[in-house]
């Protein structure tokens, strides 16, 4: 057993759930680590938070991509989480790192001790989050990189997200752990699309089509955490008077809305539509019957005034 002393030596902070110092961000999950091991301020976790997972072995395009959304998010001031793993996960905490001053520090979630750095390729790298942002583990000092600790990681990976965004994944990657976890907490996944020629792609063109509202930018993204409406379309949903939206012509479109009543709704979740059916509710939204969120759709309002 490592001693308190070693913990401390190593810059090691120690933080045991339902004490003052745990995360808060993570006390309340129902799989919350009994014990949690940080390098750098917790700060880092105060705001918004992304995560962006993808595969190891990456393309060059994902890579850049990657690098652009941990870039551009923190500019705006989002925590982008990722795994501290090669590929998509690297690539985006360099983009963090590239974001400039004023921007939103990296946080990284590992799979070993935090004295033992995985992968080694990554230990510059490593050293940069831990400075600029935020380290966190689970594991021990000492403890090696087994194949169990990663999908264990993903499930803190996911708990701390508001959104998680998958930039590139084969079917039997590991992003679709953190995905299931997302799922099981009711956090939206978001995925870039990819060529259907590509089986780096494969897995994130499988969310889109099951649903996943795409992740083409920080845009967005930055829409599903409602930190940027959608430009005209969403001005006309939330600023036409309300005797101003009769219902829709079209039979499709009001039985969209028929089915969608009045709480927020997945509609491939909600009806036996197929995605590619239920899109019908773009033309809702530029029509101002409804209002979009990360894959989610809500009626406005139609109050009939008083004659």
């Amino acid at each position: 057993m490592v001693s308190e002393e070693a913990y401390a030596q190593a810059g090691v902070a120690v933080h045991v759930l339902g004490e003052e110092s745990y995360p808060s961000a993570l006390a309340e999950d129902h799989e919350a680590p009994a014990v949690l091991f940080s390098i750098g301020d917790l700060a880092a976790l105060d705001g918004p938070r992304v995560a962006i997972v993808g595969s190891r072995r990456c393309t060059r395009d994902g890579r850049e991509v990657a690098f652009e959304l941990g870039r551009d998010l923190a500019r705006q001031g989002v925590r982008v989480v990722s795994g501290l793993a090669l590929g998509i996960d690297g690539a985006a905490h360099l983009g963090v790192l590239a974001a400039g001053d004023g921007a939103a520090p990296p946080v990284a979630v590992v799979g070993s001790g935090l004295d033992v750095v995985y992968p080694r390729p990554h230990e510059r790298l490593w050293r940069q989050v831990g400075e600029a942002g935020l380290l966190l583990s689970e594991a021990p000092l000492g403890a090696r990189p087994e194949p169990w600790r990663f999908p264990a990681r993903n499930r803190i990976l996911a708990a701390l997200a508001d959104v998680v965004v998958v930039v590139e994944s084969r079917f039997k990657g590991g992003s679709a752990h953190t995905v299931r976890a997302a799922d099981q907490r009711g956090v939206p996944v978001m995925a870039v699309p990819g060529s259907v020629r590509s089986e780096a792609s494969s897995y994130t063109n499988e969310l889109l089509v099951s649903g996943s509202p795409p992740a083409r930018d920080a845009e967005d993204i930055l829409v599903a955490l409602d930190l940027l409406g959608r430009g005209p379309a969403r001005r006309c949903a939330t600023t036409a008077a309300p005797d101003a939206l009769p219902s829709p012509n079209d039979p499709g479109q009001a039985a969209l809305l028929e089915a969608m009543g009045w709480l927020a709704a997945s509609l491939v979740v909600r009806t036996a539509l197929t995605p590619g059916q239920a899109s019908v509710a773009a033309h809702l939204e530029m029509g101002g019957w409804v209002v979009g969120q990360a894959g989610w759709w809500e009626q406005v309002r139609r109050e009939v005034s008083a004659k």
